[in-house]
């Protein structure tokens, strides 16, 4: 069965927000990299997504600068898809459910930035559209989350807030709330595996 790895917004944007000091996975380009070329290596579609919010001047603003582009070390190939979303999930703003129909893919490999928020939003409407999904959580990345009254404090304040949800609680919830009900999860080495 022919599956597609998604690589979601793993994107210079988030390099350039205070939070990427905090961020659970900096070497994150390094930890997707085997699983492209895994994908590439058994005919698997890899499709690239990136996040935009037009008109909001921020690092997610394509008319803002040149961050709303790949990481560097990240190389999508000619004739792998490209798509851009403005929504938390893959699906919504973009064409992807019809290129995996087109595709005849039922099963996706996720990865990708934030953990808990991108990721796990388009695997759970993935699982609730019948696809299979793996969902490696060692690549993904996510930083510390502040209190819902913590938000608007400065970032440094919010890291040093005892209310401030850490990366390693966001991943573990993460784990428990998908596996078995919209996803498995893997490891990168079970993936490679397969």
């Amino acid at each position: 069965m022919r599956s597609a790895l998604l690589i979601i917004d793993i994107q210079e944007s988030f390099r350039h927000r205070p939070s990427w000091a905090a961020v659970s996975n900096p070497g994150i380009v390094d930890t997707v990299n085997p699983l492209i070329d895994d994908a590439r290596a058994r005919g698997d579609l890899v499709v690239w997504v990136l996040h935009t919010e037009p008109g909001t001047g921020t690092v997610f603003d394509p008319a803002a600068g040149d961050l709303v582009r790949y990481m560097d070390g990240l190389e999508p190939r000619a004739g792998e898809p490209q798509l851009v979303k403005t929504s938390a999930n893959c699906f919504t703003t973009t064409g992807l459910q019809q290129l995996l129909t087109t595709e005849g893919i039922r099963h996706l490999i996720v990865t990708g930035i934030q953990t808990e928020l991108c990721c796990e939003t388009t695997t759970r409407v993935a699982g609730d559209l019948g696809y299979d999904v793996t969902y490696v959580t060692e690549a993904t990345a996510t930083f510390p989350i502040a209190h819902r009254d913590e938000r608007d404090l400065p970032y440094d304040e919010i890291l040093a807030s005892p209310r401030t949800l850490p990366t390693a609680d966001i991943i573990a919830r993460t784990e428990y709330a998908l596996a078995g009900r919209f996803a498995t999860i893997a490891t990168v080495k079970e993936v490679l595996a397969r």
